[in-house]
């Protein structure tokens, strides 16, 4: 009449999978990343990659930061305020020697105003 099916459980999707928030970067690995990126001259990336470290935004917030968020003119900024796109709430970050450098030649190379993004392509 009627016929038992067995129950098989399937394995679970997130089965030996690395799921949740990752791990930072060590610090050998963000000295390698920094030599790589300066061995190879790409300022652009160098710069990305400095001043994400240094500000932790979320990328929504960071690709919209503008040259006069974090430079008046030539001169680079030690500290910055940028309002959160989720929370609304200012945040206040600081710009470390190394990265004023590389925000100071990334600016001067692209010829970058204040009213466009910092990190703006070529």
């Amino acid at each position: 009449m009627y016929q038992i099916i067995p129950y098989i459980p399937k394995p679970s999707w997130n089965k030996d999978k690395l799921v949740g928030q990752k791990l930072p970067l060590r610090l050998e690995e963000v000295w390698s990343i920094r030599t790589r990126l300066d061995i190879s001259n790409n300022l652009r990336e160098l710069t990305m990659f400095n001043l994400a470290l240094d500000c932790k935004l979320r990328a929504c917030d960071f690709i919209k930061l503008k040259v006069r968020d974090i430079a008046h003119g030539t001169t680079v900024q030690s500290r910055a305020i940028l309002v959160q796109q989720k929370t609304g709430k200012p945040v206040q970050f600081e710009i470390t020697p190394k990265t004023k450098v590389t925000i100071t030649s990334w600016i001067k190379s692209n010829g970058l105003k204040n009213d466009d993004y910092h990190l703006q392509a070529e």
